[in-house]
């Protein structure tokens, strides 16, 4: 748990009486954490989340609604802004289905959840779960034939790899500390032995002239069984790349590519994958962020690529638009993603997933193909196109929460212990259901998978450690935020700034006023915008109030006199100065006065990869590509943000052609992408 002082000097006055309990409980049950104290003076409570302050929750008793689990800690002051903490209080939640609490249920312990029988071969993985609710929480102690097990004190006993002593009858013990008790029903563990079989083979030696014609004997071979079930497939490590394309310089800009990256994000880590989520990147971006994911895999890797944007398919190649893609644009001014699954390959991993939710509206078929070298019969490779050929994929416009057709269905299947292709089948089984894109968006799938290999299976990565310490600390690197700090003003306020992320390339950094001397009667503080963002093409807040919206709704509900958001974080080439600004109005003057501190946040998130590094000097087909070049073909007219690939609320938008763009050039117009023309679509 988060490491808090008890209590500060001077402070002993101050003396909790009733401490909060630790409670184990089902989903949707309310919990109540109590804090009492005593002391010289009125006292005064505050309630933390882990160390962020609940707002509004400043009385001695914390109602929650469990529908997470969390960690609790009360803070008790006095008048002197003395003050004292509680201990930690852990609320864990189960989601268990079956489980249900007698009547009037007051916390005392209860069982809800049994340990249930388990067969199991020699060197399987066996495991047995006991869960139980009450408040105070429950202790755990397991038990076989009887005898007390050391150290399997939690709620599931695990057995790495079973052999045949470990055949027995299981049972939990479950105790708190008021003394009371209560057993689990007894759950036999069984291991059986691997049995191999012997199986007869005719002989194909070549008989000499000197023997006989009697028919030869046929020689025992040997085999173990050969279905899937024998085999346990492992990942040495999960690497996936998520990138988000929306903000587009001279393309329609796209809304649901934001959320669809970060609900991706969150399953994927869910499922021990490490992710980074690039938003808004140009061509040169995209290129150097794909060498540091490559960098990424390894031997025995599962790794997974998704790409939302613009795109096209050009003579059987598939190419992501990057947002400072010219209009019109060539294969040239874009990515090759074939060529990213060649890098791939050449890493020996065990599994290379490309989800593509992008167009592959046919475009430029008269152009040569792009050089690429022939894909190795690996026999591990998985693609899911969120569209199938020459179709358009679609986004559903809604608000807040607007999301991708593909996404949508992706999200309610990814997470299950499946092949990986059979949740793409689920997919796409739920996405020709829906009448939104009848006869518009059916999704494809391609693999040589030859493997029952599924996202969720474990990760071991015995024999591969050097390599998991070199990803381990690259990884970390492209996913550390600045710490939260105090800036100590000379005037005497003291300002705490802290940052939250739930982009590699997107940080918000959020600004309280936490203590100012009695001299002050107001203060006010802000955020100057650093000059290396005044500009950039991924300035989320830019013109768009939904989507600064969507990007306040993800960062969550964290109370702050100020934020600002910093968005392409990817570009800055060197430590970022934050300037903070506190202007206030003393008592004695009558004049506001103003203090500036500027404050050094390194290099935060992906910044510390230090992309800039590795970007090309050519472009992916040879060709160069550069934001001069760029502006010179780039047409004058603004792009409106009706997504080439978006369906409305409720009433589809008739997808824009950027009426005028194009007819200054009419020799132009065989080069430009096929964007969406389909007429009104309906929920």
């Amino acid at each position: 748990m988060p490491s808090v002082p008890r209590e500060t000097p001077g402070s002993s006055g101050i003396i909790i009486t009733k401490q909060p309990e630790c409670a184990s409980v089902p989903a949707g049950c309310t919990v109540t954490l109590d804090c009492s104290a005593i002391g010289p003076t009125p006292l005064q409570y505050q309630w933390f989340e882990g160390k962020e302050e609940i707002v509004g929750a400043t009385q001695s008793v914390l109602l929650i609604d469990s529908v997470k689990s969390g960690i609790y800690v009360c803070r008790v002051n006095d008048e002197q802004n003395r003050y004292v903490f509680s201990n930690w209080a852990k609320v864990k939640v189960h989601f268990i289905k079956s489980a249900a609490l007698p009547q009037k249920w007051q916390g005392e312990l209860v069982i809800g959840l049994q340990p249930e029988p388990s067969r199991v071969k020699v060197g399987q993985r066996a495991s047995l779960m006991c869960v139980a609710f009450g408040i105070p929480a429950p202790k755990y102690q397991w038990y076989k034939n009887g005898i007390q097990l050391p150290h399997q004190t939690k709620e599931e006993l695990t057995i790495a790899a079973a052999e045949m002593r470990h055949h027995g009858s299981y049972l939990c013990a479950v105790t708190n500390n008021q003394g009371q008790e209560c057993w689990s029903s007894a759950a036999d563990i069984s291991v059986v032995e691997n049995i191999s079989f012997a199986v007869s083979l005719p002989s194909r030696r070549v008989k000499s002239s000197h023997e006989g014609k009697a028919a030869e004997k046929s020689t025992p071979v040997y085999l173990m069984p050969a279905t899937h079930q024998d085999v346990r497939l492992c990942a040495t490590d999960k690497v996936a790349l998520l990138i988000g394309n929306m903000n587009y310089v001279n393309h329609p800009r796209l809304v649901a590519t934001m959320m669809d990256v970060f609900e991706l994000s969150n399953l994927l880590q869910q499922l021990d994958f490490r992710v980074v989520s690039l938003l808004d990147l140009t061509k040169e971006e995209m290129q150097s962020a794909v060498k540091q994911f490559l960098q990424l895999l390894d031997n025995g890797v599962y790794a997974l690529f998704y790409y939302a944007g613009h795109g096209y398919e050009c003579s059987g190649r598939n190419y992501m638009v990057p947002v400072n893609a010219p209009n019109p644009y060539r294969p040239e001014n874009c990515i090759n993603v074939q060529k990213i699954l060649c890098r791939m390959q050449e890493k020996n991993t065990a599994l290379n997933v490309l989800l593509l939710d992008m167009c592959r509206k046919w475009y430029n078929q008269d152009y040569l193909p792009s050089d690429l070298q022939p894909l190795a019969p690996t026999g591990n490779i998985v693609y899911g196109y969120a569209t199938c050929e020459d179709a358009e994929a679609y986004e559903v416009q809604d608000g807040e929460h607007s999301s991708g057709i593909f996404m949508k269905y992706l999200k309610r299947h990814i997470l299950k212990k499946e092949k990986v292709t059979q949740i793409l089948e689920n997919v796409s089984e739920d996405m020709g259901k829906d009448k939104l894109i009848t006869g518009k968006q059916v999704m494809e799938i391609r693999h040589t998978l030859k493997e029952r290999r599924a996202l969720t299976d474990e990760i071991c990565a015995t024999g591969h450690t050097v390599q998991l310490h070199v990803r381990n600390e690259r990884w970390r690197r492209a996913n550390e935020l600045p710490e939260r700090r105090t800036i100590h003003f000379p005037c005497g306020v003291e300002v705490e700034l802290s940052c939250s992320a739930v982009f590699s390339n997107v940080m918000t950094i959020y600004v309280n006023i936490k203590a100012r001397p009695s001299q002050v009667s107001e203060c006010k503080v802000s955020l100057q915008k650093p000059q290396e963002f005044a500009d950039s093409i991924s300035d989320l807040d830019r013109d768009s109030s939904q989507i600064s919206s969507l990007l306040s709704s993800l960062d969550g509900s964290q109370q702050s006199d100020t934020t600002l958001k910093l968005c392409g974080l990817h570009k800055l080439k060197q430590a970022l100065i934050l300037r903070v600004t506190l202007q206030y109005q003393s008592c004695k003057e009558k004049p506001k006065l103003e203090e500036i501190v500027d404050v050094d946040l390194g290099l935060p998130l992906v910044a510390q990869l230090e992309l800039y590094r590795t970007m090309p000097a050519t472009g992916a087909e040879g060709g160069t590509t550069s934001n001069s070049q760029v502006s010179a073909v780039a047409p004058a007219s603004t792009v409106t943000k009706d997504a080439s690939r978006a369906c409305g609320s409720g009433v589809q938008k008739a997808a824009n052609k950027q009426e005028g763009m194009h007819s200054a050039h009419p020799a132009r117009r065989l080069n430009e992408p096929e964007e969406n023309d389909e007429s009104e679509i309906s929920k």
